[in-house]
């Protein structure tokens, strides 16, 4: 898994709320990379709590640790501090092949994710591999009701760890599991032992590219093409998975057969215009007339993406899909203007059904 000087350094970004557990899972990782060397950057508040028996040598905010891996603190310009990672790395200072980015139990990853994609002097040197989220199943229930942060961690998220489920009923680990499946249904949720998950289900996520994948286990694209931030085409049709709970986030599917190109921009760009504070996460794949590749489309709030990957297969059904993660969006009248973009191509809206 070593990456070479000129690929894109893979970046993933752990979150969670405070005392999740997310330094315990970080540790983990160290201690059994199984020969892979991190970067670990401590982004926004400043304290690093690394376990002090990984610590090797501190100089210049860099901890060099006894496992090959290096940790910083990042405090102001998150940019700054990836180049500066990136120049040391390549002139031979630092050795590593992956980045960690531990934020703050309050950080809202959005805007984490959101930098590697707007920063133009990131896009060619970093790839935003996946966003893992722990979430604390003790207090997950009491916080996800009071605090909004850790509802839009969840939506944000491409792997949801459960911590802490020794300390919990197992039917309370089943109600919170149903709950978090009703906020984000397209992040795999795995329970730690001891604050260990398997590093293969951490790293290597692609949860950023932009390929098939998106949407099924099976992506038939070699080589997917890379998220490059530009504002285009979305899809279909919606319906909401019932809840028990009154989260604020929560999924929505929308699905048509082909889709108008031009009426489908006008939508994700009034979309994005109107809704891009309140939308977290957004990705599908769309059949567009006339046209023998999908268009695979991905945003994170107001930076969206898309490009062409494989050609529909034939006898292939040619449905467009896409799934939106976000707070209370407009389900009725954002149904209702993406039916006139599939009509507009003839696509057939089809029947409501859950995520």
């Amino acid at each position: 898994m070593n990456q070479t000087l000129a690929a894109p350094l893979p970046v993933t970004l752990l979150s969670g709320f405070l005392g999740a557990g997310k330094t315990t899972v970080l540790n983990e990782l160290l201690n059994h990379a199984g020969g892979l060397h991190f970067a670990v950057v401590e982004n926004e508040f400043g304290a690093v709590n690394i376990d002090s028996q990984l610590i090797s040598r501190n100089q210049g905010g860099i901890i060099e640790l006894t496992n090959g891996c290096v940790c910083c603190t990042v405090n102001a310009d998150l940019v700054r501090g990836l180049q500066d990672l990136a120049a040391q790395r390549a002139s031979g200072r630092l050795s590593f092949d992956w980045i960690l980015i531990e934020t703050t139990g309050l950080a809202d990853p959005g805007a984490v994710a959101q930098t590697f994609f707007a920063a133009p002097e990131l896009r060619d040197d970093f790839m935003l591999d996946g966003i893992v989220v722990v979430v604390d199943a003790l207090h997950a229930g009491q916080q996800l009701d009071q605090h909004p942060v850790v509802q839009r961690q969840v939506g944000f998220a491409d792997r949801l760890l459960l911590a802490k489920c020794d300390l919990v009923d197992p039917a309370a680990i089943v109600e919170l599991s149903e709950r978090l499946h009703g906020i984000n249904p397209r992040a795999p949720q795995q329970s730690l032992q001891q604050g260990r998950a398997e590093p293969g289900s951490l790293l290597g996520i692609g949860g950023f590219n932009l390929d098939s994948s998106l949407l099924a286990a099976d992506s038939g694209s070699p080589s997917p093409a890379r998220f490059v931030p530009v504002t285009a085409p979305a899809g279909v049709r919606w319906s909401r998975r019932a809840a028990v709970h009154d989260d604020e986030i929560s999924s929505f599917l929308l699905e048509a057969g082909e889709v108008d190109l031009d009426r489908i921009g006008t939508f994700v760009q009034s979309l994005i215009d109107e809704l891009g504070d309140e939308l977290l996460r957004y990705k599908g794949i769309l059949a567009i007339p006339d046209e023998d590749r999908k268009l695979i489309f991905q945003g994170v709030q107001r930076v969206a993406g898309f490009d062409y990957g494989e050609v529909w297969a034939p006898g292939e059904t040619r449905t467009s899909r896409i799934v939106l993660i976000g707070k209370r969006l407009p389900e009725a009248r954002l149904r209702e203007a993406f039916r006139g973009a599939a009509d507009a191509a003839g696509g057939d809206c089809g029947a409501d059904r859950r995520v």
